[in-house]
């Protein structure tokens, strides 16, 4: 934690993050040209944001792309603010991280818009029971009412309802690696309208525990609140396999 407000205390490094913000996944080459500074000195200060987990980055081909992950900001904005704004509340995961296999088939893979990393005190079973079983799903999700199907073989899918008992997500397996790796597509509800988009959940061993990281392909636009989502819901999801609570950090309202 003292990383990330020692990264925050930096104006130039703000204004990276919200150039991030504005648009995410910019090589160093688009960064350097929204800030006042020289090319090291861009690099340098992308370390130390990377250093502190709030960038995140996927190389593909000889690219290098920067990703705002939201999730150690959410931490602090759930450790000390919200519980004051929007009372207890269901709690769930935290931490994304970014893992790459370095084939030659990734070098023709598109660049994912969105990429979120955490780390987990938990064994790679642990975090696989409650990424691919319903009834754990429903348990820590910081918006679904109910989740129906488990994620065990491609073509499973899981249906999401909300509070009022509406649809509100649906996923269905593309391909899967099991214990490591889940393809699948993401068809929100609240965009009836929007084509079906992609995610990929990877699994890696962490000193003391795993790192979970998730990608994000193809959203289409008005899909600005699913960083947001993803990042209460990876915090319900650390809560949980850390804690054993069932928590699900919803928005204030």
């Amino acid at each position: 934690m003292d990383a990330i407000f020692k990264a925050l205390n930096d104006p130039s490094r703000r204004a990276l993050l919200d150039a991030l913000r504005r648009r995410d996944g910019q090589t160093l080459t688009e960064l350097v040209e929204t800030i006042d500074m020289t090319r090291f000195g861009v690099a340098k200060h992308l370390g130390l944001l990377e250093d502190a987990h709030l960038i995140t980055t996927v190389k593909r081909g000889r690219f290098k792309y920067h990703y705002l992950n939201a999730v150690p900001l959410q931490e602090l904005v759930d450790r000390w603010i919200e519980p004051m704004l929007a009372g207890p509340t269901a709690r769930g995961l935290i931490d994304l991280k970014t893992h790459l296999e370095k084939d030659t088939a990734m070098l023709t893979q598109p660049k994912p818009d969105l990429v979120l990393h955490t780390f987990i005190r938990c064994t790679r079973d642990a975090l696989w029971e409650a990424l691919t079983r319903a009834e754990i799903r429903a348990g820590y999700h910081f918006a679904a009412k109910s989740v129906e199907g488990d994620l065990a073989k491609p073509g499973d899918a899981v249906a999401m309802t909300r509070p009022d008992g509406g649809p509100m997500l649906r996923e269905e397996v593309i391909a899967l690696t099991p214990k490591s790796r889940i393809e699948a597509t993401f068809e929100p509800a609240w965009m009836p309208d929007a084509p079906s988009s992609r995610t990929v959940m990877l699994l890696e061993d962490s000193p003391g525990g795993m790192k979970l990281t998730v990608e994000h392909y193809d959203l289409p636009p008005g899909s600005e609140g699913v960083n947001e989502g993803w990042s209460r819901l990876l915090s319900g999801l650390k809560t949980w396999l850390e804690t054993g609570e069932s928590v699900r950090f919803a928005q204030a309202g």
